[in-house]
C-alpha cells in the first residue's frame, strides 16, 4: 500500500517524464539526418560564407572613409545636405 501512495503522490512527476520521453525518441526516430539537412540548405550555407568572406576582404583591403578625406564618415553628406537647406533659409524673408 505505501508504494500505492507514494506512485499516488508523484503522478504528474511521472506522467510528465513518460511524455517527455515519447516526445524525445519520437523526434530522434522522424527527424531528418544532419547529412539530409546539409544537403537541403548547402547553398544557403555557400552563399552566406562567400558573402562573409567578401565583407572581411573588402573591410581588410579598402581604407576607411575617414582616412580619405580627412574628414568624419558622413560629413560629405551632411554638408551637401545641410548647404542646400542654408540656400532655403537664407532666400527666406519672414513676414
Amino acid at each position: 500500500m505505501e508504494m500505492q501512495e507514494k506512485i499516488i503522490q508523484y503522478k504528474y512527476h511521472i506522467f510528465f517524464s513518460l511524455i517527455i520521453s515519447l516526445v524525445l525518441a519520437t523526434l530522434i526516430f522522424l527527424a531528418p539526418s544532419f547529412v539530409t539537412i546539409l544537403a537541403y540548405f548547402w547553398p544557403l550555407f555557400l552563399s552566406t560564407a562567400l558573402f562573409l568572406v567578401a565583407v572581411v576582404f573588402f573591410g581588410k583591403t579598402s581604407p576607411p572613409a575617414t582616412e580619405s578625406s580627412g574628414d568624419k564618415a558622413g560629413e560629405g553628406l551632411l554638408d551637401y545636405v545641410a548647404g542646400q537647406s542654408e540656400q532655403v533659409v537664407e532666400n527666406f524673408t519672414p513676414e
